[in-house]
């Protein structure tokens, strides 16, 4: 059934694989770009049925972020055509997503006020909107009509309007958003109305040899919101009308519950298939479902299930632009582990999309150089994500490679977070790259120790270090037996009990996922920080949500703005000195463990010995700055190109 075709309007869609739209911040001066063209490009060739561009907005006053393309300017159309004649290429329809943003919107570009149905400000953006008039209703249908005629003169296939996770037209479809009382407000049939109205003229400009479609919110996520009941209702008006092809959907929206347009790991497959099961049930349209599908068998389900006809896998896509050919082929997919870190969270802070476990995302335009020297002989120290990826990509490019790790097992401190509640799925990253070492032919050496004699024994022609990082407690835990790191925890070499305080200076999963596994094994648990907010840095990654609903279940108690200034043994543990620091408060504090989430340091002593040796030596990962796992798989790839 995946790979069986489908009409989609006037198009014959090879399988049933969706590219959906969704943000890459590629876009320079509102116009499309060489990455988005490559990008789009490589996902078709990797063997998508259907590819849904990002957004094109419709309105030149609405601009919620600052590399949104422009695409009510005609100025875009010749940029358009470098996407869509890149991805006709492979033989597969693209389509152009047409949005509004309305309340989510800001005015710091335009200087003016933004729009919506009703002065309802968005919790995140917090503007108060201007309510549109009915001249104003009727200036956003002509620009949704100039836009798609914008879009098929750059050469795409149809449209996609959105009312979904970020858009004027889902306002205009919530009651939570539109209060309006006059013919756009009420009842749902008025709420549609507008959608009505702009796929109406729409259809008139693309003509009946285009697709076009219209992606849904079937469930807000916010009480009294947008209801599956209420994504039918809208769904039978516009098929009643005759004039769009599809529909495609998703849940939340992309300010207050983003977590549920882009769930973090954890959150199982096909979460959101009541929706399109729901409209698929009312309408005679196809029907696209979405919902966390990271593997070819989950979606194939969906579909023999009947709840979907066609199904969006985006990160999916992201991790493996092959992901489509190869389950065809029925071999190895790069897995997306659902971390968020470089996807989600690379964009939310206005760069450019990237992934943490396929290096080359956002950057396919980039060519990479051929090997210019011959089959090297090439010892990677360190089976971590940084070690793992640069034997891969060495292997791939022709070379001869001996990977050795001295622990028993492979993947670092990436195995190690695996092993914490809810964290399982990260450990995929690490597993796909050993297979793909392995495949490639890399002699893998577990329980291996290299020094500098091992290294003379190996004779090779290149070294590669990826040796990590290892703990490091602070300078107040100095002689303190039952002050321990957050790594000791995880692989057993500590077994707090009791009272236990997680000090948290990283404010990332580190403290917080061990914290958990604390609370699950019966300990009653404090997590402190210095930092405004316990896990800051989960909010991007979209994982603060879960966190914070799990941690009050668990019991977890959460103290921020507090710093520790010293330590000292207790008859019952740990007498802890705590600042406060906003207010410049001290006090104290006991416990019977303290387990510190805090910055590590390189283990680079092998790196220092090397040095004044002739063998050429390259650093990546930890061993050269303790970072995240992206970090890691970024310098494996460079320095695997490099040799």
């Amino acid at each position: 059934m995946l790979f069986s075709s489908l009409q989609l309007g006037p198009l014959t869609l090879r399988n049933r694989i969706v590219f959906c739209a969704h943000l890459t911040n590629a876009a320079r001066d509102g116009r499309p770009t060489a990455r988005h063209a490559a990008y789009y490009a490589a996902r078709a060739a990797g063997g998508a049925g259907l590819v849904i561009t990002e957004e094109h907005s419709v309105h030149p006053a609405d601009r919620p972020y600052e590399k949104l393309i422009d695409g009510a300017d005609p100025d875009a159309i010749a940029a358009h055509r470098g996407i869509t004649e890149a991805v006709h290429a492979h033989g597969v329809p693209v389509l152009a997503q047409l949005n509004h943003n309305g309340a989510q919107s800001c005015g710091m570009y335009s200087r003016l006020p933004v729009w919506a149905p009703s002065p309802v400000p968005d919790p995140m953006f917090r503007e108060v909107p201007k309510a549109v008039t009915a001249g104003e209703i009727q200036e956003l249908v002509a620009g949704y009509a100039l836009t798609a005629g914008h879009c098929v003169a750059g050469g795409y296939d149809g449209v996609e309007l959105q009312c979904s996770q970020a858009s004027i037209l889902r306002q205009f479809l919530s009651p939570l958003t539109n209060l309006r009382t006059d013919r756009y407000g009420g009842q749902l049939v008025n709420r549609v109305r507008i959608v009505r109205e702009v796929a109406a003229a729409v259809r008139e400009v693309i003509g009946p040899d285009r697709v076009l479609g219209v992606r849904l919110c079937g469930d807000e996520g916010i009480r009294s919101g947008t209801s599956v009941a209420d994504a039918v209702g809208t769904a039978r008006l516009l098929d009643h009308d005759g004039v769009i092809d599809y529909v495609n959907t998703s849940v939340g929206v992309a300010t207050a519950t983003l977590h549920l347009v882009e769930p973090p790991m954890g959150v199982p497959a096909g979460y959101a298939q009541a929706v399109p099961s729901a409209i698929r049930a009312a309408v005679s349209l196809p029907v696209i479902g979405v919902g966390r599908f990271t593997d070819p068998a989950q979606a194939e389900r969906a579909i023999r299930a009947g709840e979907c006809d066609l199904v969006g896998v985006v990160r999916g896509q992201i991790a493996d632009p092959g992901f489509a050919g190869r389950a065809r082929a029925s071999r190895r997919i790069r897995s997306c582990t659902g971390c968020n870190q470089e996807c989600a969270g690379r964009v939310g802070l206005n760069m450019r999309l990237g992934c943490a476990v396929n290096p080359r995302a956002g950057r396919e335009g980039v060519p990479l150089s051929a090997p210019v020297r011959p089959k090297r002989r090439v010892l990677v120290v360190g089976g971590g994500p940084a070690g793992l990826q640069a034997a891969a990509t060495a292997a791939g490019r022709g070379h001869r490679v001996v990977l050795c790790e001295r622990l028993p097992w492979t993947g670092g401190q990436v195995a190690e977070a695996a092993s914490a509640p809810g964290r399982q799925e990260f450990g995929v990253a690490v597993q796909d790259l050993l297979t793909e070492c392995l495949q490639m032919g890399v002699d893998v050496r577990t329980g291996t120790e290299v020094d500098l004699a091992a290294i003379k024994q190996h004779e090779p022609d290149v070294v590669v270090l990826a040796t990590g990082a290892r703990p490091a407690l602070p300078e107040w835990a100095r002689g303190l037996d039952r002050v321990v790191d957050v790594r000791d925890v995880l692989r057993g070499a500590a077994e707090p009990s009791g009272t236990v305080l997680v000090y948290d200076e990283l404010g990332f999963h580190h403290g917080t996922s061990v914290a958990e596994l604390l609370a699950a094994r019966g300990c009653v648990v404090e997590i402190m920080t210095p930092g405004m907010v316990v896990g800051q840095d989960l909010g991007l990654t979209l994982d603060m949500p879960g966190f914070h609903r799990r941690a009050r279940v668990a019991g977890i108690a959460l103290s921020t703005d507090r710093t520790v200034l010293g330590a000292a043994s207790a008859a019952s543990g740990v007498r802890l000195t705590v600042l406060h620091h906003p207010v410049g408060a001290v006090s104290e504090t006991v416990c019977d463990w303290v387990v510190c989430a805090v910055p590590p340091v390189p283990e680079n002593e092998l790196w220092t010995a090397l040095r004044s040796h002739d063998v050429p030596v390259h650093r990546i990962g930890d061993c050269v700055a303790p970072r995240r796992v992206h970090a890691a798989v970024l310098d494996g790839h460079r320095v695997g190109v490099a040799l």
